[in-house]
């Protein structure tokens, strides 16, 4: 990626990131408070980061998801989630809820979909998973917009998820 300097969104209105962050907040109340558990969060996010191409989010949230206990194999089978074994049921009615909400302008959420994924997560687990993948997709596009840097990992901070 080019060192080309981009305008920092966050920094340059930071009132909007603030609300940005107060609704990300939110929505993280109303995911634990729908019983959302951290792995299933993380997964989606990081799923929905890496369908943009958003490294910077990439990064926060396999830091979050390893801090939750998902390894490297689960981290590492996200792009292969379908022919995968070790996602869960709801796991995988969330990684395709992810898969919809990034591409919602090829087809919304279609009928098939939601009604498969209605029938694993409870109304309020599909609402709380819903305005999730609103706020990474947000983040995602203020990150890529502004080129936000993923430098190499060196020394103590190296490989060790935090």
């Amino acid at each position: 990626m080019t060192e080309e300097r981009r305008v920092h969104l966050s920094r340059s209105a930071p009132p909007a990131y603030q609300a940005l962050a107060a609704f990300s907040k939110t929505v993280g109340g109303i995911s634990d408070g729908a019983g959302i558990d951290d792995r299933l969060k993380e997964l989606v996010q990081i799923h929905v980061s890496q369908l943009n191409g958003c490294a910077y989010c990439v990064r926060v949230h396999v830091d979050r998801a390893v801090t939750a206990g998902v390894d490297a194999d689960t981290i590492a089978q996200l792009a292969t989630w379908r022919d995968s074994g070790v996602f869960s049921e709801r796991e995988r009615a969330g990684l395709e809820l992810a898969e919809c909400f990034t591409f919602i302008h090829e087809d919304g959420i279609p009928d098939d979909v939601y009604d498969r994924v209605g029938a694993i997560l409870s109304e309020a687990e599909y609402v709380a998973l819903s305005w999730v993948l609103v706020s990474i997709n947000a983040f995602n596009r203020v990150a890529i917009a502004g080129r936000y840097p993923v430098p190499p990992r060196t020394g103590e901070d190296a490989g060790d998820g935090a």
